[in-house]
């Protein structure tokens, strides 16, 4: 299949031909944990164990295995905020050829690394994805290397649609499908594979509050820009979709919600803790809305695309850190005690009676606000729950300790 011709089941299952030995059969896995929390049996499909770390190889190689000789020596062109661009860069060093990737500058240095790290030529620029493509668009006209989308593309959406039919050749009986939406192209070929073998399969897509581009455009019933902010679920920030992916989803995706920053934080820290599973924010969504109860889970087995797991340490680190706030887990006070010998020792031995642990203290003499005779006192704690928190506080005030909390 060349680009422009229709794209059919049929494209997808030749892809599917041509990915085998080059991707790898991703579980489709269940979480006892988490089934209990929602009340329904659901089935994760882990993309986040993909080669290079998600879905996107799929597509990319796919578009690239079918460039003629003469592309090839050209070599190839994409925009990405990550995981099409290392998708790109393994599928273009496995054809043979070249490849040239533009990101965002505020592109996680993880995915930046692991780009560079399959051989591709790396160069940042703009604030987002949509900058960066429009600026990869012109560098292809310029050199004439071939621009590989990251979505608007039927070789790409057949490649992603492959999907789909791994999840319901394994689980057949599946009703609901739950993808992750940035461009569409994803869902896109997800939705087309799966309503053609079964057209009562419910087909949900999820974005984020911050960048609701698809459920702004089938609000309007053409593809809208979406004016968003900042997400952790970078790699579904795209601001328009695709006009090919858009006319796709139409046709066949039931519904398109959106979650918050706390719900995909939430997401992520659950399938760290209770399944041991490394997502980023993009392929936290999916258990973001069923948490937030955006989708419906009395329509029956719910299966769930995890597209990957890219996330900077960085952001894991300060997504932990926030979510052991919000559960009780971890506070941080502030007191002011008498600048004498023995005080300090008699806080911390208070805060061992009352079952918390130490984490960090600071002792701090030289802040302006405070008199000669006192010392604050900074201290991170581990505690049980908010509960706890709340007991630990009204204690250490019922001691005569002026607390407050900084978290």
């Amino acid at each position: 299949m060349h680009v422009g011709q229709e794209l059919t089941i049929e494209s997808i299952r030749q892809a599917a031909k041509a990915l085998q030995g080059v991707t790898v059969m991703t579980p489709l896995q269940e979480s006892v944990y988490i089934n209990d929390l929602l009340g329904a049996r659901v089935f994760f499909k882990l993309e986040n164990l993909q080669r290079t770390g998600s879905f996107k190889l799929r597509g990319a190689y796919n578009r690239i295995r079918q460039l003629t000789p003469e592309e090839l020596k050209r070599g190839v062109i994409a925009a990405s905020a990550g995981n099409h661009a290392q998708g790109v860069a393994l599928a273009a060093g496995l054809v043979g050829t070249t490849s040239l990737i533009y990101m965002p500058e505020g592109a996680s240095l993880t995915k930046i690394e692991s780009t560079r790290g399959y051989g591709a030529d790396i160069c940042l620029f703009g604030e987002t994805f949509d900058d960066a493509y429009h600026e990869a668009e012109r560098v292809a006209q310029e050199t004439g290397r071939v621009l590989i989308p990251a979505f608007n593309d039927p070789a790409i959406i057949a490649g992603q649609g492959t999907i789909a039919l791994e999840m319901l050749d394994e689980r057949p009986h599946l009703d609901v499908l739950v993808v992750p939406v940035g461009g569409g192209g994803l869902i896109a070929g997800m939705a087309l594979a799966a309503k053609e073998q079964n057209c009562r399969i419910k087909v949900i897509g999820v974005q984020t509050d911050s960048v609701p581009a698809f459920v702004l455009s089938r609000q309007e019933h053409h593809v809208v820009e979406a004016h968003g902010g900042r997400t952790i679920a970078d790699g579904i920030a795209v601001k328009r979709p695709g006009d090919l992916t858009f006319e796709l989803v139409e046709q066949y995706v039931d519904d398109v919600v959106t979650v918050s920053e706390h719900d995909i934080s939430r997401a992520i820290l659950i399938f760290l803790e209770r399944t041991k599973l490394v997502v980023e924010g993009a392929g936290a969504v999916g258990l973001a809305a069923m948490l937030a109860g955006k989708i419906p889970l009395g329509l029956g087995t719910v299966g769930v695309v995890v597209s990957g797991g890219n996330i900077d340490v960085t952001l894991l680190n300060r997504i932990i850190e926030k979510g052991l706030v919000e559960e009780g887990r971890q506070v941080h006070l502030k007191t002011t005690v008498g600048d004498r010998p023995g005080q300090l020792a008699r806080v911390l031995r208070r805060v061992a009676e009352l079952k918390a642990n130490v984490i960090r203290v600071e002792h701090e003499r030289w802040n302006p606000q405070l008199s000669p005779a006192e010392v604050a006192i900074q201290m991170v704690l581990e505690t049980r729950n908010v509960e706890h928190v709340q007991q630990l506080v009204t204690k250490l005030r019922e001691d005569g300790y002026d607390v407050e909390i900084l978290n």
